[in-house]
């Protein structure tokens, strides 16, 4: 993978006053490094009749001084701290303007390509079209080639798109389909590629078997009267859902379920997934542990769609949820994911991305987009209470959390550079971004509902992402019904915390349990982050850090 954000304001100014159509690259590559390397045999040709669906991301304006705008945002001593933006305020200091924008369309529709949907932000336009009219367009081959270590061919082009536009371009999403987004759950039928701790005989969970439910987790990690009144949390999904499924499991665990479930559908996607066809375990639990941590949202919004370029950015166009939650894992996206994730910094969002669940060999191409710098990368426990529905009592790091340096080479930010965090206790990396930030149970002893039927033995990293969630929604409806704003991107008041005298009494430190290469310390560390929340204390503090009077 190859990081490109830094890059972008330099490019976007060059191109500034073109306006004449020429032939010109994209910021970003394309061309999958199996094939450039000769790795991937060539099988034939795409068909030219084939229909792709794609997502043409354009470049920020201004991107130095938006680098500048979230430094103050979350810095406590700034008068624009926590002075976020709307979209449409984001849109004209930092969005595309409206004339490349309508460029784009215009030379998307003369090359023969369909304007699927269009962007408030002007950030992303949805196409598609005919493989040969994708060609012609950008000046490409497309190509069937054999996957070097999977079962399956895939297409990708085999040169750099040069499109005839005067305009500059960030990213294509949908050249190639290369590497196949990969939901970071673990099924009862599915054994992972490292060896689980066996857990089952603890029994301290509230459902069949001992097998933890979620309002385990609100119990152990929270236990307070908040319930997330007012606040939406939202779900990024690669498939769609079956309510009886989520239905099901609130009826079994004998919990009311009063929230509402909002579908929003994005190139067309299915919000349905009838288990003849589709596997929902993924969506499923994603809505019944946001649920179950905060039982009294005022809604659940789950995104589907087949562009992870063009469901996060609708999740910033909407700016109704404040605390997002995504447990997939791809790759090569990043040039076109970071201004997105840039700009729900600065409306006050934050997002929750699952590791993954092989541990410190978990590879880049599943891990992302965890440790982009604008996410908060969620790792895995082994939690035990006291008992059914019972307090927190200890917690291991999970040997399945993936943490580790970003092998995207993604440097460093600067919340990770205060005084103490990378040390040589936890072989953290000074140069690159290290994940995760924070942890949450992820073991294999947990029971949902999916595919129809329920069952035990469910777990990884996706259960604790959404935990999260839901948690920091109970965060923002305290903080706003105490007269301020949300929290926003949570990591440097999580790192503020972390370095500073109250850490042990907000998280849990957890200090044993490996995820291979790495142990859990104390402190800051690459299996758990700085561990696990400690309820109404963490809560309270980082209300109280996010004030702005």
């Amino acid at each position: 993978m190859r990081y490109f954000g830094v890059l972008i304001c330099t490019h976007a100014l060059f191109f500034a006053g073109v306006t004449v159509a020429q032939q010109r690259p994209t910021l970003t590559t394309h061309v999958p490094e199996a094939v450039s390397s000769g790795v991937a045999p060539l099988v034939g040709h795409l068909p030219g009749t084939q229909r792709l669906s794609m997502a043409i991301s354009l470049p920020l304006r201004n991107e130095a001084e938006l680098d500048a705008l979230l430094r103050e945002l979350y810095d406590p001593q700034s008068p624009s701290h926590r002075q976020y933006l709307s979209v449409e305020e984001f849109t004209e200091r930092f969005g595309p303007v409206e004339s490349d924008y309508l460029a784009v369309m215009n030379f998307a529709r003369a090359n023969g390509l369909a304007v699927v949907d269009t962007a408030a932000n002007r950030m992303v336009l949805d196409v598609e079209g005919p493989a040969a009219n994708i060609e012609s367009a950008f000046h490409v081959s497309l190509s069937l080639y054999q996957h070097p270590t999977e079962a399956r061919t895939f297409y990708a082009p085999d040169r750099e798109p040069t499109p005839d536009l005067g305009v500059p371009l960030l990213h294509i999403s949908g050249l190639d389909n290369f590497t196949l987004p990969r939901a970071k759950n673990i099924k009862p039928s599915e054994k992972p590629s490292i060896e689980e701790s066996a857990t089952s005989n603890k029994a301290t969970g509230s459902g069949p078997g001992g097998q933890f439910i979620g309002s385990d987790m609100r119990a152990a990690y929270y236990g307070g009267t908040l319930k997330g009144a007012g606040q939406s949390v939202g779900l990024f999904e690669f498939a769609g859902y079956e309510i009886s499924d989520v239905n099901l499991f609130f009826k079994n665990v004998k919990q009311t379920l009063t929230v509402p479930i909002k579908g929003v559908s994005l190139n067309g996607a299915s919000l349905n997934c009838p288990p003849s066809t589709c596997d929902d375990s993924e969506q499923a639990l994603d809505i019944e542990m946001a649920i179950s941590m905060a039982p009294a949202l005022k809604e659940v919004v789950v995104y589907v769609g087949n562009s992870d370029v063009s469901i996060f950015n609708r999740m910033a166009v909407d700016n109704t949820s404040k605390q997002l939650s995504c447990s997939w894992g791809w790759s090569d996206n990043e040039s076109s994911l970071d201004p997105i994730f840039k700009e729900m910094a600065t409306q006050g969002q934050t997002v929750f991305v699952a590791t993954g669940d092989n541990g410190s060999s978990t590879p880049a191409n599943v891990v992302w987009p965890a440790d982009d710098p604008y996410i908060t990368a969620v790792g895995g426990t082994d939690l035990t209470t006291t008992g059914p529905g019972g307090a927190w009592k200890s917690e291991t790091g999970w040997n399945g959390s993936a943490g580790m340096p970003s092998k995207n080479k993604v440097p460093i930010p600067s919340y990770q550079k205060l005084a103490g965090v990378i040390n040589p206790l936890n072989r953290g990396s000074n140069n690159y971004r290290n994940i995760p930030d924070v942890a949450a149970e992820a073991n294999t002893n947990q029971y949902s509902c999916y595919d129809g039927f329920c069952s035990g033995g469910n777990g990884g990293t996706s259960y604790a992402a959404p935990q999260w969630a839901g948690l920091t929604a109970m965060a923002n409806q305290q903080s706003i019904a105490g007269g301020g704003k949300a929290l926003g991107f949570l990591n440097p008041l999580i790192y503020d915390i972390g370095v500073g005298a109250s850490y042990h009494k907000d998280f849990h430190d957890i200090t044993s349990g490996s995820n291979g290469k790495y142990s859990a310390v104390t402190g800051y560390d690459l299996v758990t982050g700085w561990g696990s929340p400690d309820g109404p204390n963490l809560i309270d503090a980082l209300v109280a850090a996010a004030k702005t009077d």
